[in-house]
């Protein structure tokens, strides 16, 4: 059948794309009931070596913050269980824009993980909850470097360093954003300058270490000062 002129034309023109809202929750009961099917739709496609969390962060509990989760065994952790250090990155500055989209991350074991992390808010603004996607790269990687071995060479690019955590318990993940807070001034605690300890401060701060129960005690003890200096130098870095 011929087009006639009228829809021809009316074809032509591109229809207005409409805004879609951020969705936002009254708390996080509410966010679970609405996330739920899609955490259990994202798990049965990434597969058993998917993990799904929701995140509660209204209370800004980091150490049992996981409200839900799918496939747990991904990184050891249950409902009940913490957060990761990019969970306190984002409480330290809630006005940004934080979700992200396949980053690399390990588990406390060393497996690697592509992850995604998409957080939604309550109807003031605060952040309220982050639904974070953990997909176990090793399966993958096994299977590859078993392929590899049958090839002359392999051609595989390195990839992407892993920048997130996903560990079992808060500890692990403070201890390991203090390992590379000090591994980033190149001397060992002993050797450190006030200057030095300062920075390790400094590195911390920025990465929202401190919202993590019992951080300057933990700080305090590998950098070999007293919990006194430490909040002492931690004041210095917070007036600039």
């Amino acid at each position: 059948m011929p087009v006639t002129p009228e829809l021809s034309s009316r074809s032509a023109v591109a229809e207005p794309v409409e805004q879609v809202a951020e969705p936002r929750f009254t708390d996080i009961a509410t966010a679970h009931r609405m996330l739920a099917p899609l955490m259990d739709a994202i798990a049965a496609v990434g597969g058993p070596h998917c993990e799904v969390v929701l995140h509660d962060l209204s209370r800004r509990d980091l150490e049992r913050s996981v409200y839900a989760i799918v496939n747990g065994h991904v990184s050891g952790r249950s409902v009940g269980g913490p957060s990761t250090n990019l969970g306190a990155e984002v409480l330290r500055d809630e006005s940004l824009d934080h979700n992200a989209f396949g980053y690399r991350g390990r588990t406390a074991d060393g497996r690697e993980l592509i992850s995604s992390s998409v957080y939604y808010r309550d109807h003031d603004g605060r952040i309220l909850a982050a639904l974070c996607i953990n997909r176990d790269l090793s399966p993958t990687q096994n299977a590859m470097a078993a392929l590899a071995a049958l090839l002359p060479e392999s051609t595989a690019e390195a990839s992407d360093a892993p920048h997130e955590l996903v560990a079992p318990d808060v500890t692990s993940v403070l201890e390991d954003m203090i390992s590379e807070a000090i591994t980033a001034t190149g001397k060992i605690p002993s050797a450190m300058t006030k200057a030095d300890r300062i920075e390790v401060l400094r590195l911390l701060e920025d990465r929202g270490a401190f919202h993590i129960k019992r951080a300057a005690e933990k700080v305090s003890a590998r950098l070999g000062v007293s919990r006194v200096t430490t909040y002492g130098y931690l004041d210095e870095v917070r007036r600039g």
